[in-house]
């Protein structure tokens, strides 16, 4: 029911009611601007990726195809234009500074976290982009297998594979800061 009255209004929204896109990005704007927010650790970043995506659903409407789910469609959206912003940005502080840069915590974050919640952060902004983008997804969001393949545009077996060499990667990160199981 819930796909269903999302085809719905992105019908409504094609016909000129605003206020049908006005519900969708009320409905998921949240989500979309949590994925930035964990993949990208900074919220001015994650609120201006979160503006882009739903300018480019909004342009770009008439593309959704009604057989998949909006959310699917447009979290689509929300993973590569954080992985675009979070490329370029690899690319502008290693220009800046040499090095690539590690994103810093906000302080609120880190008294709330703990430690431990900082060293697990750190580890997953270290791993490769796509095996960050699977972890995210699977264990901040609880997509399934499906749903992550639909969503980043891949078998499932690419991303079981993604998910369990970034667990590994993850485990050997983490040990290395004298975290283990």
């Amino acid at each position: 029911m819930k796909a269903r009255n999302d085809s719905i209004l992105v019908v409504e929204c094609l016909k000129g009611n605003n206020r049908a896109f006005e519900t969708l990005v009320r409905k998921y704007e949240a989500p979309i601007f949590n994925l930035a927010l964990r993949m990208l650790k900074n919220r001015d970043d994650a609120s201006d990726i979160t503006q882009t995506v739903f300018v480019k659903a909004y342009e770009k409407l008439d593309s959704y195809n009604p057989k998949h789910q909006f959310f699917s469609w447009i979290y689509r959206i929300a993973v590569n234009e954080s992985i675009n912003f979070s490329n370029k940005q690899k690319r502008v502080d290693e220009y800046e500074s040499g090095v690539t840069a590690f994103q810093e915590l906000t302080p609120e974050d880190n008294y709330r976290d703990g430690e431990l919640s900082e060293k697990i952060a750190r580890a997953i902004k270290s791993l490769k982009i796509e095996h960050r983008l699977v972890l995210v997804l699977k264990h901040y969001h609880d997509f399934s297998y499906q749903e992550m393949s639909e969503v980043l545009g891949i078998p499932e077996k690419t991303v079981k594979s993604r998910l369990f060499s970034g667990r590994q990667r993850l485990k050997e990160l983490l040990a290395n800061e004298g975290i283990s199981e």
